[in-house]
């Protein structure tokens, strides 16, 4: 690969190496240039280019990424397609992410131009999360390093990342009661313990209420190994403090092992694992009480994805076991448990706009009704939204509401209606904003123009934003360039109360720069349907899987 000034003259098919505005030019890094970009650019008085050229036998960095994620990614990850030299490896479901990490450090040395960054090893993520990302540095690799990066990828048992999905295990709980422990705290433990479950795809299905008495402890989990349950679950009305306590000797009683006792994790160091059976048995240390993160969770994750959890697990979990400081997750709304209230707290939701009441007037005729791959156009982007974030999708309607409306029949969304939408998209904005539900986290602004947007791109957006705590303006980047839909935190929205005329929140951005997080996506977010024109080449493009 060459990099360097060319004459503008002689650099045709050179990728620029820099994004170039000069006058009305405006072209993206990375841009492979063309006669006409180069008569352009000669027009308005450019000499020379800073660009580069690849060498035969070089990988150009798309492809280069691409063949990366393809040697890492395990079961349970799909690849996005490259973008400026990047991959992401996204969780096709629910679970933990395992990594080989000695071999991703080994390949992250390989050559500086290569890099792998992933999500920390045992991270339990949600379907559509990132878990890993592949960027390769420079526009260029040659062919050889590619392919030594590959053979080392593949090296070992395995692959070196994959998701290990939640396996659905069914739970018994025993807690365990003394003069002066109140109801109230056995109640909270059983929907804590229920939310935590559920969090990671399993179910409480029973729970029993004995004496503090190892006697009572051996018989009802005898009485829940009958139920043939993947987990044992044990509180005690006292912490648990030597192997000779009464939990642990409940559970030998009971005819179970102690395999350890103890973790190098705080909160969550008094924490008892066993085995009754086939079932793992976890003695619980009391700060599993809360829905704060311990050291329960840690263990609960590994066993909930299938994972058979050692005591030397258990003592490898020290570096980075200092939980004190991590502040209270939110929980899931709880599966239907019969035996467990749902009292755990919810995550605040995301709210999606899509914004489907202009008039169109460069079209000559309501874009939104018009065809494509035999659906109306803006059901293709509504549908989107709801396939990411089903039930908290807000359509708002205007120019030819009745229509628009019969055009998304039978899509689970709510309506509104924006009656002065002719004063532009600001109007259209301000009335879907003032309609979404109170005591969201943030919403995501989609156009209801935009039929190319993927679900899989809303989903990376509302991923992001999570990762970011719910305080970052999250938006899409494709070839270099910033598109729609755009995701903003709620403590932005009454500003937007104040935007007026035919524009939407982009001034809002500037405003706030510092709190802006690019994701990388396809060039879907770029493509709305003005212009007669843009609706043809929309049509001659391969339809949306």
């Amino acid at each position: 690969m060459r990099f360097g000034p060319l004459p503008v003259a002689d650099a045709e098919g050179a990728l620029l190496a820099h994004g170039l505005k000069l006058g009305g030019l405006r072209y993206a890094k990375g841009r492979r240039l063309t006669a006409a970009d180069l008569a352009a650019l000669a027009a308005a008085g450019l000499a020379e280019v800073v660009a580069v050229r690849l060498d035969p036998g070089d990988l150009g960095e798309d492809t280069a990424a691409t063949r990366v994620a393809r040697a890492i990614a395990g079961p349970g990850l799909s690849i996005t397609p490259a973008t400026t030299g990047r991959v992401n490896l996204m969780a096709t479901n629910p679970g933990l992410l395992l990594i080989d990490t000695p071999r991703l450090n080994r390949l992250n040395q390989v050559d500086e131009a290569v890099t792998v960054a992933t999500a920390p090893p045992y991270t339990p993520l949600d379907g559509g999360a990132m878990a890993a990302t592949v960027k390769i540095i420079p526009f260029a690799i040659a062919e050889d390093l590619a392919a030594r990066v590959e053979l080392l990828a593949r090296e070992g048992e395995g692959p070196a990342l994959r998701l290990a999905p939640w396996r659905g295990i069914r739970a018994g709980l025993v807690q365990t009661r003394l003069p002066g422990l109140k109801a109230a705290t056995l109640e909270k433990t059983s929907g804590v313990t229920a939310a935590r479950l559920a969090q990671v795809g399993g179910t409480l299905v029973a729970e029993t209420r004995v004496a503090h008495d190892a006697a009572a402890v051996a018989g009802a989990l005898t009485d829940l190994s009958r139920l043939a349950l993947d987990l044992l679950l044990v509180i005690g009305a006292s912490a648990i403090t030597d192997r000779r306590d009464v939990l642990p000797s409940g559970i030998e009683r009971a005819g179970g092992l102690i395999r350890h006792f103890g973790m190098p994790v705080d909160p969550g160091n008094l924490m008892l694992l066993g085995r009754l059976g086939e079932a793992p048995v976890l003695g619980l240390p009391g700060c599993a009480r809360s829905p704060r993160v311990n050291g329960f969770d840690w263990i609960l994750q590994r066993v909930a994805a299938g994972l058979d959890v050692t005591p030397g697990d258990i003592m490898g979990m020290g570096v980075g076991g200092l939980l004190t400081d991590i502040p209270t997750r939110p929980m899931p709304r709880l599966r239907a448990v019969t035996t467990v209230p749902a009292v755990a707290p919810v995550a605040p939701p995301v709210a999606t706009l899509v914004l489907a009441a202009g008039s169109a007037r460069r079209m000559g005729d309501n874009k939104l009704l018009a065809d494509y791959a035999g659906q109306p156009l803006v059901r293709h982007a509504v549908a989107a939204a709801i396939a990411a974030n089903p039930g908290h999708v807000t359509v708002v309607l205007g120019h030819q509401a009745p229509l628009v409306r019969a055009a998304l029949d039978g899509l689970e969304v709510t309506f509104v209606e924006a009656v002065d939408h002719a004063q532009g998209l600001s109007a259209s904005l301000k009335a879907g904003v003032s309609a979404v539900e109170d005591g969201v986290a943030g919403v995501l602004v989609c156009l209801g123009d935009m039929p190319r947007v993927r679900a899989d791109t809303h989903r990376r957006l509302l991923a992001r934003f999570t990762d970011a705590g719910a305080r970052a303006i999250v938006v899409p980047v494709a070839e270099g360039r910033r598109g729609n839909p755009v995701l903003w935190p709620a403590d932005l929205l009454p500003a937007m109360q104040d935007i007026t005329g035919d524009q939407g929140a982009r001034g809002l951005l500037a405003t706030h720069a510092a709190r802006v997080a690019e994701v990388p996506t396809d060039d879907g977010v770029h493509l709305d349907v003005d212009t007669p024109d843009a609706l043809a080449t929309l049509r001659a493009l391969t339809p949306l899987e």
